[in-house]
């Protein structure tokens, strides 16, 4: 007879229901496959080719051959090996975040990684050492960083957004980090994604990335800025990452991403931790440096990041001319073109009505609609059921609770078409759940006898 094990003897994390919110998600996906699907944050499709990925595989290799000067057997080595732990691309990433951010690093300060998620994770478990530390973050916040807290056992504080389009607000952080200490608390890093941040869109402008600056530069909380969606303006302009703002100072532990600038299923991410760390890898030749930290506990979580991912991206680096934001512009085209779209297709459908909103995102995949109901996974499966189109609740981005009456739509993975034809769908959901309605928000009666069960 197979053994039982009790979940109550299992690490608290997986009876969290944020642990059990994307799992919601994949399954309410695979279950309306036919549904117009505002749900997944993920790259358009089309811009993929099977055909492509030999091709940047064999640039590699010949940058491995004539630029750095390898021998065929070195070459397999490279590839077909485990490879270094901090990565055998940094260098390549390190000339492309010089010319797409202005971002000068030593390629010993980068550690690459199994894609972002990774880089959290490892950061995470090394600045925060005891029950006292903790992680603040905006809220809403993307499930990623918290989810990986849980796992850690870390203590999450959240620090509210400047309005709908705002981002992170300076002084809610500095009030926090003042209030915490005084609790007797450890504030040690602040979580932040200063463009079109997931789940809300909101994004900092530049004076408020300065006044985040000198909040770190006072407190001395370390920001962690995770960019994966800065290419992704509306316009071309780019606002400077707080990274490159911050020069030199080391306030800013740096989190990056191929997943959407290059391709997802690669898994490659990477982290730029140029601190030092006194009496820290003294047998390392750079000195210690957080990275040098970060490559230990990467060493005994997974190793290292696959060398022929790593291969593949490094060569699409490379066929980019070491320039992903130039590469990346008919993508970025494209985003703005579908968030356009998306909000002209709120403002057509839900003007005027009652109890409901949007937020209007500079960029990226993410716009956020409030509605006069509460908008969980309930109401999501009524309306995948009953109009074909899904959404992700907000409420589980809120790790200090919130968001009950608000939906995240992303406008990445659609057409043009499809975006208005799913705005459509939803316009006539929300007007037949909210006629049910209860006169405080819950939508009960509609799961229960209302339009959510037809």
């Amino acid at each position: 007879m197979t053994r039982v094990l009790h979940l109550a003897d299992l690490h608290g994390s997986l009876s969290d229901p944020l642990l059990d919110a994307m799992t919601f998600l994949n399954e309410v996906t695979a279950r309306y496959p036919e549904a117009v699907s505002f749900a997944p944050g993920r790259p358009y499709e089309e811009f993929f080719d099977p055909a492509d990925v030999p091709r940047h595989l064999e640039t590699y290799l010949r940058h491995l051959r004539e630029e750095r000067g390898l021998t065929d057997g070195q070459v397999r080595r490279e590839v077909f090996q485990y490879g270094r732990t901090k990565g055998l691309i940094a260098p390549l990433i390190a000339r492309a975040l010089a010319a797409d951010e202005g971002i000068d690093t030593d390629p010993e300060a980068l550690v690459v990684t199994v894609g972002a998620q990774e880089g959290m994770l490892l950061v995470l478990r090394a600045l925060c050492a005891g029950p006292d530390d903790v992680l603040l973050v905006s809220a809403p916040c993307y499930v990623g960083v918290t989810g990986a807290a849980r796992l850690l056992d870390l203590t999450v504080h959240p620090v509210p957004e400047a309005g709908r389009d705002g981002g992170l607000d300076p002084a809610a952080l500095a009030a926090a980090v003042h209030a915490l200490r005084a609790a007797g608390k450890r504030p040690r890093a602040c979580y932040v994604v200063p463009d079109f941040a997931n789940p809300s869109g909101a994004s900092l402008d530049e004076a408020a990335r300065r006044r985040l600056l000198e909040v770190a530069e006072e407190t001395g909380v370390l920001l962690i800025e995770d960019n994966p969606y800065g290419f992704f303006g509306r316009t071309a302009a780019a606002r400077p990452t707080l990274k490159a703002l911050d020069g030199d100072r080391g306030n800013v532990v740096y989190l990056g991403s191929f997943a959407k600038t290059c391709f997802p299923g690669a898994r490659v991410g990477y982290v730029v931790a140029d601190q030092r760390v006194a009496g820290g890898s003294s047998h390392v030749a750079s000195g210690g440096l957080l990275a040098d930290e970060l490559a230990k506990l990467k060493s005994m979580t997974t190793v290292n990041t696959s060398a022929l991912s790593q291969a593949v991206i490094g060569g699409m680096l490379l066929d980019g001319g070491l320039r992903l934001r130039d590469a990346n512009e008919p993508a970025r085209r494209f985003y703005a073109r579908n968030m356009d779209t998306l909000l002209d297709a709120l403002e057509t459908a839900f003007r005027g009505v009652p109890g409901v909103s949007w937020n209007h995102p500079d960029g990226g995949f993410f716009a956020v609609v409030t509605v006069p109901f509460r908008a969980d996974t309930q109401a999501l499966d009524a309306c995948a059921r009953k109009h074909g189109v899904l959404w992700t609740p907000m409420d589980g981005f809120h790790p200090g609770g919130g968001g009950e009456r608000q939906l995240r739509l992303s406008c990445s993975y659609l057409t043009p078409e499809e975006i208005t034809d799913g705005v459509r769908r939803l316009a006539a959901f929300v007007a037949e759940y909210a006629e049910y309605a209860e006169p405080g928000g819950s939508a009960e009666c509609a799961a229960e006898g209302g339009p959510g069960n037809g």
